[in-house]
C-alpha cells in the first residue's frame, strides 16, 4: 500500500468514526438515553450501575490509547522494514555489478592470456618447426641420426602447437571478437559436428545479433559451450537444437534468448539444479541481469533457456 493510500484510508476511517459519534449524539438527544438508562438502573442502585457509563468511557479511552500506541509501533516497524528492504535492494544491485565486473575481468584476463599464447609461444613453436625442417632437408640421406632428431623436433612442435591452439580456443572463443556471436557459435557447433558425427546438430539464429556488448557475447557463448559439454557427457542424445533469438518487441522487453535442448535421457526435477555446470551457467546469466530456466523429464531430454536483457549490459 502506498503512502497516499494509507493517508486516504486513515482519513476515511476518521470520517466514519466522526459520523458514528454524531449519530450516537443525535440518537441520545432524541430519545433521552441518559434519563432512560437512569430509570432502568434505579431499581439496582445498590449495584452502582449508574457509574457504568463513566467506567465504559474510561475503558474506551484506554483501548483507544492502546490502539494508538500499537499503530505507532506498527508504523515504526514498517518504516524499519522498508529501510532494510531498500538496503537489501542496494546490496543486491551492488553484488550484481560486482559479478558483472568479475566476469568482465575474468574474460579480459583470458583474452590477454590467449593472445600471449598465440603471439609468443605459437610463433616460437613455428620457428622451432621451421629450423627442424631445415635440418631434416639439409641432411636428407647423409645423417640418419640428425634426420631422426629433426623429425622428433617437428613432432614435438606439432603436438605443443596443437595444445596451445586448444588452450587458446578454450580461453577465448575463436572469432568472437572479430566476427561476433553468430559466427563464433556456428564455428563452435561445426567443431562439435566433426567431433560427434553421430549427433545431429540444429543451429538457428534470428534477430539482430550484431554489435552486442562484450558481456552479452561471452555470456551466451559460455552458456552454449557448457550446455553442449553437459550434453556430450551425460545426455546420451541423438539430436541437439540450439537457437539464439533477439526479442526486441519493445525497448523495455529487448532481450536475448538462448535455448538449448536435446532428446537424451533427461534428469529428475531435483537433479536439474544440482550440477556444478548448471550452477556456473546460472551465476553467469544472473550476473548479466538475466535468468536461466531448465525443463527436464527423465527419458524425454533436457532443455535450458537463458534470457538476458540487452540493456543490462
Amino acid at each position: 500500500m502506498s503512502e497516499a493510500s494509507a493517508h486516504n484510508s486513515v482519513r476515511r476511517d476518521f470520517y466514519w468514526a466522526a459520523a458514528a459519534a454524531i449519530g450516537v449524539i443525535l440518537i441520545s438527544i432524541r430519545y433521552e438515553l441518559s434519563e432512560t438508562l437512569l430509570a432502568w438502573t434505579r431499581p439496582w442502585e445498590r449495584y452502582q450501575l449508574d457509574e457504568l457509563p463513566v467506567i465504559l468511557l474510561f475503558i474506551a479511552l484506554a483501548l483507544a490509547w492502546f490502539a494508538w500506541r500499537r499503530m505507532r509501533e506498527a508504523q515504526a516497524e514498517l518504516a524499519r522494514r522498508v529501510a532494510v528492504e531498500k538496503e537489501l535492494a542496494t546490496a543486491l544491485a551492488g553484488n550484481q555489478r560486482l559479478s558483472q565486473s568479475h566476469v568482465q575481468v575474468q574474460e579480459e584476463e583470458r583474452r590477454n592470456l590467449a593472445r600471449e599464447l598465440h603471439d609468443e609461444l605459437g610463433q616460437h613453436l613455428n620457428a622451432i618447426k621451421i629450423d627442424a625442417v631445415s635440418i631434416r632437408d639439409a641432411h636428407d640421406g647423409e645423417a640418419a641420426a640428425v634426420r631422426q632428431s629433426a623429425e622428433a623436433i617437428i613432432g614435438i612442435a606439432d603436438h605443443v602447437h596443437g595444445v596451445v591452439r586448444d588452450m587458446t580456443r578454450k580461453l577465448r572463443p575463436a572469432g568472437l571478437d572479430e566476427l561476433g556471436l553468430p559466427a563464433a557459435l556456428e564455428n563452435f557447433v561445426e567443431g562439435w559436428r566433426v567431433r560427434f558425427p553421430a549427433l545431429q546438430f540444429n543451429c538457428v539464429m534470428t534477430g539482430d545479433l550484431e554489435k552486442l556488448s562484450e558481456l552479452l557475447n561471452i555470456t551466451l557463448y559460455r552458456v552454449a559451450q557448457e550446455g553442449l559439454t553437459n550434453i556430450a557427457k551425460h545426455a546420451n542424445a541423438n539430436r541437439v537444437d540450439l537457437s539464439v533469438m533477439r526479442n526486441s518487441a519493445s525497448a523495455q522487453a529487448d532481450e536475448l534468448v538462448l535455448s538449448l535442448a536435446d532428446d537424451g535421457v533427461g534428469v529428475a526435477p531435483g537433479q536439474a539444479h544440482a550440477g556444478l555446470g548448471l550452477i556456473g551457467m546460472r551465476e553467469r546469466v544472473e550476473a548479466a541481469g538475466g535468468r536461466l530456466e531448465t525443463v527436464s523429464t527423465p527419458g524425454r531430454g533436457f532443455r535450458l533457456v537463458a534470457r538476458v536483457p540487452v540493456q543490462a549490459a
